[in-house]
């Protein structure tokens, strides 16, 4: 199983430790030795071989020159190594680092119980991470939103999978926050937007390929026929994107849209469109080498340098609030009884991207008794009391109007005559109004 993502971030905590561990200044031969054997790894398994060639023999010039002379310790070397792997393949998955128990591990893949050990260690890692869910919420109007930092090996994740599909299969409409997600397994990814489809139509997702140690390997990925959840055929589908968004992430939305099955919303993604796998350098380095290509179901494209451009752009930080907006107008477009639903939300909506500014002498103004209610001031926010037990935070959504901690079903309005408050107005989502009056 293919990892399709970036471990450079969990790689470099390690790689800027290393020069402090008092290790003896690597010498002229050690870091050609370290340079050939990243050149011949490069050609064994970086997806384009005559560029892996290229590579190789770049990274040997730049030895050559003495442009690694100041690399006195494996870190720093391995730094100059990933900037220039980086500078000359234009591939941000590149990536250099140091890790002599990966290389050991490796080594002892093919024995069963080491292999067997080394997997309960991915597991506890990825439990650690709920195997990569990170938010799963019903938002207003029905709709599922799903937060995910990475896509775990589904063979570990499953059951985290399985909860969250089942957690949205009610839902009438879903958004993926993809914007956080720097990739990980496909085949994640697959078992995902399988609940996007129907399962007796066969339906192709990715296609792709990729090298293991000189071996070419050709899959094709589908919509599975069986599924821990019920389908969400039909429904409204919607992928956030950011500038960090990467790899298998970026996959997952522009396979979705390619197939007219997502709505993409965001920023353009970083583009690194190819699978990639750690291979060992030697018994301390590591290379993480792009492997292989993907391609989409439709005309067999990608995005690799390019990124996937969003259907509507917008700042990351504003792709929730526009996408939730956008999918309460989409189910009124399907079915007009549910534009009350949209109109409903739009002043919370339109408070959660532009949050009202709160003016003290304002709530001053509204601190009282309304009959056998109380509205306090604590902290610089308006506390709703009712028969002195329930007490509920007040939002204010402007135009005088509050959304009532924990509940979406009323809120409240500060009625004012000849410009002083007069009354508290409950609205009820029916639209339905009980005025109450101030003591």
């Amino acid at each position: 199983m293919r990892k399709f993502g970036s471990v450079a971030i969990v790689a470099a905590a390690w790689l800027f430790c290393v020069g402090a561990t008092g290790e003896a200044p690597l010498t002229a031969a050690e870091r050609q030795q370290v340079v050939d054997q990243l050149g011949q790894t490069l050609e064994a398994n970086y997806v384009f071989a005559d560029k892996a060639k290229t590579l190789a023999a770049t990274l040997r010039a730049h030895l050559d020159k003495g442009d690694y002379d100041g690399a006195q310790d494996k870190g720093a070397l391995a730094q100059a190594l990933t900037k220039d792997l980086v500078a000359a393949s234009n591939d941000l998955h590149f990536f250099v680092g140091v890790d002599p128990a990966f290389a050991a591990d490796y080594a002892a893949r093919k024995d069963p119980a080491r292999a067997a050990a080394l997997r309960e260690s991915d597991r506890q890692a990825e439990r650690a991470k709920n195997f990569g869910f990170t938010d799963l919420r019903r938002l207003e109007g029905n709709i599922a939103y799903v937060g995910m930092s990475h896509f775990a090996d589904p063979e570990l994740g499953y059951d985290a999978a399985a909860a969250a599909m089942r957690f949205i299969e009610n839902s009438d409409a879903v958004i993926y926050d993809m914007r956080y997600n720097n990739g990980g397994h496909l085949e994640m990814a697959q078992l995902l937007a399988s609940q996007l489809f129907r399962g007796d139509k066969d339906q192709e997702l990715f296609d792709y390929y990729y090298s293991d140690d000189g071996r070419r390997v050709a899959r094709g990925q589908w919509v599975l026929p069986a599924l821990p959840a019920k389908r969400l055929t039909g429904k409204p589908v919607y992928v956030l994107t950011s500038s960090t968004s990467f790899s298998a992430a970026e996959w997952f939305a522009y396979s979705l849209r390619k197939l007219g099955r997502a709505t993409v919303i965001g920023e353009r993604t970083a583009g690194g469109a190819h699978p990639v796998d750690r291979k060992p350098v030697g018994s301390d380095f590591f290379v993480q080498v792009p492997i292989g290509q993907i391609h989409d179901p439709v005309d067999r494209g990608d995005f690799e340098g390019q990124g996937v451009t969003p259907d509507h752009a917008v700042a990351s930080a504003e792709a929730l609030t526009v996408a939730h907006r956008l999918a309460l107008a989409d189910l009124a477009k399907a079915d007009p009884a549910k534009q009350a639903d949209a109109d409903w939300f739009a002043p919370a909506l339109a408070a959660r991207a532009r949050p009202v500014p709160v003016v003290p002498a304002d709530l001053k103004a509204i601190a009282g008794r309304y009959d056998g209610r109380r509205i306090d001031i604590v902290g610089g926010k308006p506390l709703y009391t009712w028969r002195e037990r329930f007490r509920v935070t007040l939002e204010p959504l402007g135009n005088d109007l509050f959304a009532v901690e924990g509940v979406s079903d009323f809120r409240f309005r500060i009625v004012r005559k000849a410009g002083k408050v007069a009354a508290l107005e409950r609205i009820d989502r029916d639209g339905t109004t009980t005025n109450y009056a101030r003591d």
